[in-house]
C-alpha cells in the first residue's frame, strides 16, 4: 500500500496542522490492569480524534493532482466527516458531508463549525454514505470513501510515532470502525519491522469484521446498534479485511456496558475524555486481563468525542463507584 518513504512524508504532511500526539503511561491504569500500559492519546488532535490524520493526507493529494476539484463528498458518524471538513477547509474546498438522522449532536455541530455542509438521511452509516454517492454522481463531486490508501496512509503516522516512542510494546489493542486505524497500525508495524501482537476491537452489536475474520470471508450484519458510534459498521471494506486478516492476530468484541466501564476508568485514572470507539481499547484489555501479566501494553485512545448527554446517560452516574472499588462492593 506504501513504504516507509511515503509514511516518513506524510507524517510532514500531518504535522503541518497536527503536532506529535503524546503516549503516556498512566499508573493508575497500570494498576487496573496489572501490567504496563501505553495510552496513545488521538484525543489530542485538533478534531479530538485519529482521523484528521488520513484527512489531511487525502486531501493534499487530491489538491496536488485535481487543483479544480468543485467539492468533495462523504458520508460519516463523525470524526470521518471533521476529518475532512478540516482538511477541505485548509485547502479552500467545499465540503459535503452525510450523516445518518439522530447521529451525535455535537460531532454535527463540530463538522458545520469547520465549514462543511452537514446533511442528515437515512437510519444508519450505510443509508447515508448511499445517498451521499448518488449525489456525487449528480453534483459533480468528488466521492471520499470511508477507506482507501491515503486514509490510512495518514492514519498511520500515529502509529510510527508510537512504535518510535515505545518499540517494545507487546500488545497493542486497536478500535475497528471502517478499518483505517489498525490498517495504519499493521502497515506502520512491519515497515517498521518490529514484533508487536496487533489486536482488533469491535462492538458485539456491530461486529462484522469479527465475523469475517471467524469466517474468513466478508460477513455483514443488518444493524450497528452500539453507542459507540465510531465502530457502527455493518459492512467490511473488503481492502481492509484483507490487511486485518493478514496483520492482526484477533479481534475482541466489547460489550456497551464494557465500553462504559473503560469510559470511566479513563476519566477516574487520567483525567482524559474518550467517545466509544477510543474507549474499547481499554475494554478489550480488561476484559483480556489475565492473559496479559507481564507485558507491555499499548492502547489507541481513537478520539474524545462524546456527547455531553450520551456520557452522562451512559457511564456518568457510576463515576464514583468506578473510582471507589470499597464503596462498590459495599453496595453489591
Amino acid at each position: 500500500m506504501f513504504d516507509l518513504n511515503e509514511l516518513e512524508r506524510a507524517h510532514k504532511i500531518v504535522g503541518t496542522a497536527v503536532p506529535p500526539t503524546p503516549a503516556y503511561s498512566w499508573p493508575l491504569l497500570a494498576q487496573r490492569l496489572g501490567t504496563e500500559v501505553v495510552v496513545k492519546h488521538e484525543n489530542h488532535t485538533p478534531i479530538g480524534a485519529f482521523k484528521v490524520r488520513g484527512g489531511l493526507v487525502y486531501l493534499e493529494r487530491l489538491k496536488r493532482e485535481r487543483p479544480d476539484v468543485p467539492g468533495i463528498i462523504s458520508a460519516t458518524r463523525g470524526n470521518h466527516g471533521q476529518s475532512l471538513a478540516f482538511a477541505a477547509g485548509r485547502h479552500g474546498v467545499p465540503a459535503v458531508i452525510y450523516v445518518p438522522r439522530g447521529n451525535s449532536v455535537e460531532k454535527n455541530r463540530a463538522m458545520r463549525a469547520f465549514g462543511a455542509e452537514l446533511v442528515e438521511h437515512g437510519e444508519d452509516f450505510q443509508a447515508a454514505k448511499e445517498e451521499a454517492q448518488r449525489r456525487a454522481q449528480f453534483a459533480g463531486l468528488h466521492m471520499v470513501p470511508s477507506f482507501h490508501p491515503d486514509l490510512v496512509l495518514g492514519v498511520a503516522t500515529y502509529a510510527l510515532e508510537l512504535f518510535r516512542t515505545a518499540p517494545d510494546i507487546d500488545i497493542l489493542y486497536v478500535p475497528i470502525g471502517q478499518g483505517s486505524g489498525i490498517s495504519g497500525c499493521i502497515m506502520a508495524r512491519d515497515l517498521l519491522g518490529l514484533k508487536t501482537e496487533i489486536v482488533g476491537v469491535q462492538s458485539t452489536e456491530a461486529p462484522s469484521y469479527a465475523l469475517s475474520l471467524a469466517a474468513g470471508n466478508i460477513v455483514t450484519t443488518e444493524t450497528s446498534d452500539t453507542r459507540a458510534d465510531g465502530m457502527a459498521t455493518r459492512i467490511p471494506d473488503l481492502d481492509a479485511f484483507a490487511l486485518i486478516r493478514k496483520g492482526a492476530s484477533r479481534i475482541v468484541q466489547v460489550t456497551d456496558d464494557e465500553i462504559g466501564h473503560a469510559i470511566r476508568a479513563y476519566w477516574t485514572d487520567t483525567h482524559n475524555l474518550a467517545e466509544g470507539a477510543g474507549a474499547a481499547p481499554l475494554a478489550a484489555a480488561l476484559q483480556e486481563k489475565s492473559r496479559l501479566a507481564g507485558k507491555r501494553v499499548g492502547l489507541i485512545l481513537s478520539g474524545g468525542n462524546i456527547d455531553f448527554d450520551l456520557f452522562r446517560t451512559w457511564v456518568g452516574t457510576d463515576a464514583k463507584m468506578d473510582a471507589n472499588p470499597a464503596a462498590k462492593r459495599a453496595v453489591a
